[in-house]
């Protein structure tokens, strides 16, 4: 009998927890949607490679949404149970909230090892291939997008010109360039051959042109300079908003695994402020995926005393809390990069909090007493009386 019940309790949140994971993570998609329409209208790229690069989005944003979802479906699920009185008549067969407690606390486990999961092996293997991804995009617009006789201005602040091509297209003959990075001084590049050089470790791509020579005036058009060259190298810029965040020479902190972070950060002085960057991030690999059980103890006496309202209002007050918990947590670790507390307090701070007002409302809950929030509510109301009474009197 207590099985089937577990069971209930858990089909309860199951439901809510899979939509509002499919939710949340399409709505974190969409904010990327328009960045990956560009690469693909605009850019050229294939639908192939555009998947793989949803695909290596997800982890970052499931780390994000599955405590996010937990909360919601528990706030959702056993709120319900609430209002309908099915919790009151498990508590009169003889099920404490303890016992209730026990296959939500089950699932709030299950899903902190899926999010460890995430945070520890797939977020640095996503953010890795998302990088290496975008620079072999780069190197393919770059080549690809080259065409004889043909002006082209993919590059910012260039434009170029190849009169031939060959069909191995290992290089360009008769190359125009005129560059206009410079706005105060342009420039016009002519040279007899020009070759794209990719440099894998530092994720540029390079033009590099043979015998020619460069040609710039004067904004006042009075001096004309020339400057001949048997070998010049121009570094294009392939930048669009995804691609400038997967470029660059070392790894970032989101893309190391835990043993890298570790190792990177014992060679680093403790007051260096990379140094904070990756404690915080060693610390948020296991303190998101807590956070998955917090807002479990938090959930249940918040919905608990719930009453006849619907699922809105356990939606409701699922975005208040997330809102409280994400508002500490950028502070946290906002404080804690800049030194003003320490990086652990800083990262863990929002369990913490969270964590003892669960506790404190659960045991409130276990003892029948009623949850209220007139700590909160009287003085909201005072202060909304208050501003009535003065525009009352100024009027």
């Amino acid at each position: 009998m207590v099985r089937i019940i577990d069971r209930y309790i858990l089909r309860e949140i199951c439901f809510p927890f899979i939509m509002s994971l499919f939710i949340l993570t399409f709505v974190l998609l969409m904010g990327r949607i328009l960045q990956l329409m560009d690469l693909m209208i605009n850019k050229g790229v294939g639908v192939i490679d555009i998947s793989r690069l949803v695909l290596y989005l997800m982890p970052p944003f499931l780390l994000i949404t599955v405590p996010i979802s937990l909360l919601i479906a528990i706030l959702i699920g056993v709120g319900r149970l609430s209002a309908d009185n099915e919790i009151t008549t498990l508590k009169s067969a003889g099920m404490s909230i303890s016992r209730i407690m026990l296959p939500i606390m089950g699932a709030s486990i299950i899903a902190a090892i899926i999010t460890a999961f995430i945070g520890l092996y797939f977020v640095p293997y996503g953010n890795t291939a998302t990088r290496d991804l975008l620079f072999t995009i780069a190197k393919q617009k770059a080549s690809i997008g080259i065409k004889e006789k043909v002006f082209n201005d993919d590059f910012k602040g260039l434009v170029l010109y190849a009169d031939k091509i060959p069909l191995h297209g290992d290089y360009m003959e008769g190359v125009f360039i005129s560059d206009n990075r410079l706005v105060k001084d342009p420039t016009t590049i002519v040279a007899e051959k020009g070759y794209l050089v990719s440099n894998p470790a530092s994720m540029t791509v390079t033009l590099r042109l043979r015998n020619g020579s460069t040609h710039s005036v004067d904004s006042n058009l009075k001096t004309y300079k020339r400057m001949d060259f048997s070998s010049y190298d121009i570094n294009l810029d392939l930048s669009s908003p995804m691609e400038k965040e997967g470029t660059g020479t070392d790894k970032k902190s989101r893309e190391m695994n835990i043993q890298e972070l570790l190792e990177r950060s014992k060679k680093l002085d403790s007051s260096s402020a990379l140094k904070r960057e990756l404690v915080i991030e060693i610390n948020k690999k296991f303190s998101i995926p807590l956070s998955c059980i917090v807002f479990a103890i938090l959930g249940l006496p918040l919905s608990i005393g719930q009453v006849r309202s619907g699922k809105s209002r356990g939606f409701t007050v699922g975005l208040l809390v997330i809102m409280i918990y994400y508002v500490l947590q950028l502070g946290g670790e906002g404080l804690g990069e800049t030194g003003r507390i320490s990086p652990v307090i800083g990262t863990w701070a929002p369990n913490i909090i969270l964590g003892i007002t669960g506790i404190a409302l659960f045991l409130m809950a276990v003892r029948e007493k009623p949850i209220t929030f007139d700590f909160i509510i009287k003085p909201i109301e005072k202060g909304i009386a208050t501003i009535k009474n003065r525009w009352r009197r100024n009027s």
